[in-house]
């Protein structure tokens, strides 16, 4: 049984190499945030709104326990998701955890074309994006250097990259 958990900062890659690994091993993908969309029929946004942060962090923690539970299957997780409750040392017991590391600059560049998609960032300048980056990575590698392996997820911008990562994915991870 395989049980793969992509963690790290978002823009990070995430969904873009999870998707990707998942085909080529032939696993199950789960995004955590869409999972969390999907059974309760609302945003994540609309959850953080009507929970507050507090509600939509127990109910995250709740899906990510109920999502562990799957066998085959690679995880993405919020960015957020490790740095609440035991959710770090959870995924370490059930699973692999691999922390995909990325340099402020890249996710800096790859944030700043999807601000409009992400509430947290629209409306920032690019002086505030980048400090709002720096920040909260600072908050959450703490978190994140927890993972049991840490790879680096800067070259997932074309097919050709992907399927590089992937392989040296499948590498650090013996599959």
């Amino acid at each position: 049984m395989k049980r793969v958990f992509l963690i790290g900062y978002m823009g990070a890659g995430k969904t873009t190499l999870g998707k990707a690994f998942a085909r080529a091993l032939g696993l199950t993908f789960v995004d955590l945030d869409w999972y969390l969309e999907e059974r309760f029929h609302k945003t994540v946004r609309q959850l953080f709104s009507e929970r507050g942060e507090e509600g939509f962090r127990e109910l995250e923690r709740r899906m990510l326990h109920e999502a562990a539970e799957f066998e085959n299957v690679v995880i993405s997780v919020g960015g957020g998701t490790p740095c609440f409750f035991d959710n770090m040392e959870y995924m370490n017991e059930v699973g692999e955890t691999v922390f995909l590391d990325v340099d402020i600059q890249v996710l800096f560049r790859r944030l700043k074309v999807a601000k409009q998609q992400r509430p947290l960032l629209d409306g920032k300048s690019d002086e505030e994006l980048l400090a709002f980056i720096r920040e909260a990575l600072d908050k959450r590698l703490p978190h994140y250097s927890k993972a049991k392996h840490t790879f680096n997820g800067e070259r997932l911008e074309d097919r050709r990259q992907i399927q590089q990562s992937v392989e040296r994915l499948k590498e650090l991870l013996n599959l």
